[in-house]
């Protein structure tokens, strides 16, 4: 299969090369490709990836996370304390600072730019990812006092989130709500230029950058002049493009073809050293086949992560038996002693002790009714194929899963009913308190705690372990909402994806980040031979 896609993408490449021979890549731009747009590039106010991908490229945050996705640097903030009660930060900011307009960055800058990220009118998606904030001021030209009304000892890492970006008020004030849409003026190491959406969004190297965080060899300038994103929606074409160097780098290259790249001559492929990046199938816990969670532990015992990540994913992933990746900030290793891995037999006894005999059709029935969860999802690549596996394995212990695949123009809608037994999704995070507080907490019901898990011990360990002033605290705390979690079988975790980005040999310098699935980060060290 993977040859015969290979094949076509060399057709495809062909046909670029003849049609097209005079786009190939001139000066010192850079064509990078993607699969889709964002609506928008305000900060607060998107939660895309590919938002994202622009964001870090045209703004900065106060502070700046390593490759390995665990070490906070510093940023925009060249340093920061906190007081003994963990309730205040103080920011100390570089004093050379501008935006690209040239006008010099200051604290004044950094406070308006995170009051409006928890602005109530602007409606962020992400304003509870700045914890419970009493106050934020400049107390000098160059210190910035955030003060909390309790604890949040997430607040470092969401800070270097590029919904945290700080942004030019002058520019916010004259676009309004066409900021980010006609315009924007930020202190990232490039600069807007233009965008067409859906089409290619371009910009311009900020020449008074010099600030980059100190894990690129670069801080600046950048060494590209121009940078253009484009989109590319179909995966051949995507992968004949970086073939056929008419983009130099992409992230984007289907699974199906990455053994074939990393052995093309004119290609590399680099992973990223670590990628907090899970999919999922999620249970409703309200719904009559779901609130049995030897049903729940059943559909975990039927599935085998290990063929998905074969047949689906080409070997590019990890299979996964825990919300989040064992590479997690905070992760309790103990949560993998108690696993559900593979094993049918075992299903099929959880299924016989809950009630559900099997047919003569094959299926499973208690009191007439058939064992078969409505399953919905948002249609695309791979979550198709992983659904298609996945009913084929739980059809063998007898449960017929009902797969509804949407587009991702009504899926949301879809999701909002409530008339579903499991879900599938897949999202990012940065820590373990990252991700149980987005997803497992009552108040995060019916979205994004899309399992109705209402639990008064978890919602309690969890705001112990935000609240806590010491790291020891609050991995105690964490570690016991983990294994709370993990017993309670809320999730089918299904693969921890990996990230690599697939670039020309002309381009050097290329390493793959990993925050928020934004794989080029800041890609200060790119350059052409």
């Amino acid at each position: 299969m993977a040859s015969r896609y290979w094949q076509t993408a060399m057709a495809a490449a062909g046909a670029l090369l003849v049609g097209s021979g005079a786009a190939l890549a001139q000066g010192n731009t850079l064509n990078i490709s993607r699969v889709i747009d964002a609506d928008r590039y305000d900060p607060p106010r998107s939660t895309a990836r590919s938002a994202g991908d622009i964001l870090f490229q045209i703004a900065d945050t106060l502070l700046s996370l390593d490759y390995d996705l665990k070490t906070v640097k510093p940023l925009l903030a060249k340093s920061w304390k906190v007081s003994d009660d963990g309730k205040t930060y103080t920011f100390a900011l570089r004093d050379d600072v501008k935006f690209c307009d040239g006008r010099a960055m200051d604290a004044d800058d950094v406070v308006y730019s995170l009051k409006r990220w928890i602005d109530p009118e602007l409606k962020s998606p992400v304003r509870g990812r700045a914890g419970k904030v009493k106050e934020i001021k400049a107390t000098d030209k160059f210190t910035v006092h955030y003060e909390l009304d309790e604890p949040f000892s997430e607040l470092p890492f969401q800070l270097t989130q590029f919904f945290s970006s700080i942004v030019d008020k002058n520019t916010v004030e004259k676009l309004g709500a066409d900021f980010g849409v006609k315009g924007f003026n930020g202190t990232g190491p490039y600069c807007w230029e233009n965008w067409v959406p859906r089409q290619e969004f371009v910009m311009k190297r900020n020449p008074h950058y010099k600030w980059g965080p100190e894990f690129y060899q670069n801080r600046g300038p950048a060494h590209i002049e121009r940078v253009v994103w484009k989109i590319i929606p179909e995966n051949s074409t995507r992968l004949a493009s970086v073939m056929t160097n008419q983009v130099q780098l992409t992230q984007y290259v289907p699974q199906i073809a990455l053994d074939q790249a990393m052995k093309a001559p004119n290609l590399k492929v680099e992973k990223a050293q670590s990628y907090l990046w899970t999919y999922y199938i999620g249970f409703k816990v309200d719904r009559d086949f779901m609130s049995d969670i030897r049903v729940r532990q059943a559909i975990n015992l039927g599935v085998d992560q290990v063929s998905l990540v074969k047949n689906v994913w080409f070997g590019h992933a990890v299979p996964a038996y825990t919300p989040v990746s064992p590479d997690t900030p905070d992760f309790n290793e103990k949560t993998l002693g108690a696993t559900l891995k593979y094993d049918p037999e075992r299903a099929k006894k959880l299924l016989d002790e809950a009630g559900w005999k099997m047919g003569a059709d094959n299926f499973r029935y208690k009191d007439g009714k058939k064992l078969a969860p409505v399953f919905y999802a948002i249609s695309g690549a791979p979550t198709n194929q992983m659904a298609e596996a996945v009913q084929g394995d739980l059809r063998k212990i007898g449960i017929d899963m009902q797969v509804n695949l949407f587009d991702a123009t009504i899926a949301w809608g879809k999701l909002a009913t409530q008339e579903f037994d499991s879900f599938a999704m897949s999202y990012p995070y940065v820590s373990v308190g990252d991700a149980y507080n987005l997803y497992f907490r009552s108040a995060a019901a019916p979205t994004p705690n899309r399992m109705n898990w209402k639990d008064p011990l978890t919602d309690e360990l969890l705001a112990k372990g935000t609240a806590a002033v010491t790291a020891e605290e609050r991995r105690k705390y964490y570690d016991q909402a983990q294994m709370r979690i993990q017993e309670s079988v809320l999730w089918l975790p299904i693969v921890h994806e990996q990230l690599h980005l697939t670039a020309t040999n002309r381009l050097d310098g290329v390493r793959a980040h990993g925050i928020y699935g934004c794989g080029v980060y800041k890609g200060l060290d790119y350059k052409f031979k």
